[in-house]
């Protein structure tokens, strides 16, 4: 039963594979997109840019704001855990 499955599905193994390589980019792009670090990073740049006075205390609030904002999704995405 197995040779003849094979057989029968043949030609849908480019369809299985692409279908393969889109979940693999999906996965890859998701981590990218979840990835905390370049949060932080700009977190840590935006406090340079108060310290040094190239930013207001204004525009510093709301910029923090956005970026916990997308760390607390960052935060739910990880604790619903895969799928």
């Amino acid at each position: 039963m197995g040779l003849f499955t094979q057989l029968v599905t043949l030609p849908l193994a480019p369809v299985r594979g692409a279908v393969w390589v889109s979940e693999r980019v999906l996965e890859v792009a998701e981590d990218e997109y979840y990835d905390p670090a370049p949060v932080h990073r700009a977190l840590a740049d935006l406090e340079r840019q108060l310290l040094s006075g190239e930013i207001d205390e204004e525009t510093f609030d709301r910029r923090e704001d956005e970026l916990l904002d997308r760390l607390d999704e960052i935060r739910a995405h990880r604790g619903a855990g895969p799928g």
